[in-house]
């Protein structure tokens, strides 16, 4: 399985998450859904997470409100 590292900030500060996947690849607004997830996901409200059908540039939108920003994402390799 690929591992995948994301570099980003969260709340200005600089943060790395690495995550292992079934999947070749990883884009960005996947990165972010995931990083979302990792900080709100436990949040009661789920009105947090983007809708399924959002554009990238929604995806990325709803990351800068709650604090994600500079979203990267590097394949390591095995």
């Amino acid at each position: 399985m690929p591992t995948f590292t994301i570099n980003y900030q969260f709340e200005s500060e600089q943060r790395a998450f690495a995550i292992e996947l079934d999947e070749p690849d990883l884009t960005r607004a996947e990165a972010i859904l995931h990083l979302i997830e990792l900080h709100h996901g436990d949040a009661e409200n789920s009105l947090l997470m983007p809708d399924a059908q959002a554009s990238e540039a929604q995806i990325v939108e709803q990351a800068h409100v709650l604090g994600i920003t500079e979203v990267s994402v590097t394949a390591v390799e095995a």
